[in-house]
């Protein structure tokens, strides 16, 4: 899910390529916007890159690839229906009358461990907008003893940026909701009330690093009042 303003700049990216074959600049693209400064359309494109959806050309000014568009532009394929064929036996005499069996009523098996529905809340990775972590998509099935006490919610992540801490793209997290945490933890933090970020927390005085596991990405350093968190990681899921 993408915020309108990070929609709206990755539309104008990729209509202004596809009419020209030349990205637009920093310039047009705040205009286009409507924003006051180029540093807010810095963190669109960062926000953007992290998550897979553009890439920056390195040693070339101005130089963007747009690498795809939102899923929901994606035009689905369409499953055919499953209807099976019936073949019909020859008719056979009818079978002597039995007396019925009559199946005594079952039991209630009652489980022997305590599960508890964890809401899967959407995707995360830098740039991913806050509202995705408040829109209730399905539930996650998890042991109660897995969690502990607290509110958790889960998070699809996207991107590489945590892939040295053992996060993978496509894995889903497991949040204990919080506004604290301590350095060293690995937190949804919320970036100017426009951005959530899966990084790992560092505090010094009167700023915060949201550091990426991934050399590849540099960490990002904030005034303290310009950054909120949502959670921290409580546990990690894996499909194979």
């Amino acid at each position: 899910m993408l915020t309108k303003k990070q929609y709206d700049l990755l539309m104008f990216i990729h209509e202004r390529m596809t009419e020209t074959g030349v990205p637009p600049s920093f310039e047009e693209m705040k205009d286009a916007l409507e924003l006051k400064s180029k540093s807010g359309i810095h963190r669109l494109i960062t926000a953007l890159e992290e998550r897979g959806f553009i890439r920056r050309l390195p040693n070339r000014a101005r130089a963007l690839e747009v690498l795809r568009l939102p899923d929901s532009m994606t035009p689905g394929v369409r499953q055919k229906g499953f209807s099976p064929a019936v073949i019909e036996g020859s008719l056979q005499k009818p079978a002597p009358e039995r007396t019925p069996f009559i199946r005594p009523p079952l039991r209630p098996v009652q489980p022997s461990v305590e599960v508890v529905d964890v809401p899967m809340m959407g995707r995360i990775a830098a740039g991913v907008p806050i509202e995705a972590i408040q829109q209730k998509s399905h539930a996650v099935h998890l042991p109660a003893d897995m969690l502990g006490a607290g509110e958790h919610f889960a998070l699809e992540v996207r991107g590489d940026s945590m892939v040295d801490a053992g996060i993978h793209d496509g894995d889903t997290v497991i949040v204990k909701r919080t506004s604290h945490a301590e350095t060293g933890d690995i937190v949804v933090a919320l970036v100017d009330e426009e951005e959530a970020t899966l990084k790992r927390l560092r505090k010094r005085g009167n700023t915060i690093a949201l550091e990426a596991a991934n050399p590849q990405y540099e960490t990002r350093i904030f005034g303290a009042d310009r950054v909120s968190i949502q959670g921290k990681l409580a546990a990690l899921l894996r499909h194979y």
